[in-house]
């Protein structure tokens, strides 16, 4: 992927499993993966949050993780994104968000359940101290 911040078509079904995990646990970020087939986001991986303050932060489960990834590698799916949600922020990366990731190659994509309403959902490239953001387009 260059580094222009180059419009990702995603699927309206993939967004609303996304949208409908962080609602079912509004007061808590959820988390989870997101797999791609032939470059298009394909299936939503929810991974348990096991962070100390789960209203605040995000961890993974590790176990989760690892049979999430196992099970895109044995559907011939790439990882594509790793998304949470930001309860009672903007959907903009925290400084936690910057420093924890580990996963250069895949987009960051989060989703705030700040505004009443309304939800927001915003993906990012996540290089070094700076995202880059990256437009969705529902398909």
């Amino acid at each position: 992927m260059s580094k222009k911040a180059q419009e990702i078509a995603i699927p309206r079904k993939i967004v609303q499993n996304l949208l409908h995990h962080a609602q079912q646990t509004s007061k808590q970020e959820v988390c989870g993966l997101i797999s791609s087939q032939n470059n298009t986001p394909y299936r939503v991986y929810p991974i348990k949050n096991t962070a100390d303050q789960p209203e605040r932060f995000f961890n993974l489960d590790a176990q989760q993780q690892i049979q999430a990834m196992a099970q895109m590698r044995d559907n011939h799916e790439q990882l594509f994104a790793i998304y949470h949600s930001h309860p009672t922020a903007p959907a903009i990366p925290s400084d936690t968000d910057i420093e924890l990731s580990t996963y250069p190659e895949a987009l960051t994509i989060i989703i705030s359940l700040k505004t009443k309403g309304v939800l927001e959902l915003r993906a990012y490239q996540m290089h070094g101290t700076q995202p880059v953001e990256i437009p969705l387009r529902l398909t």
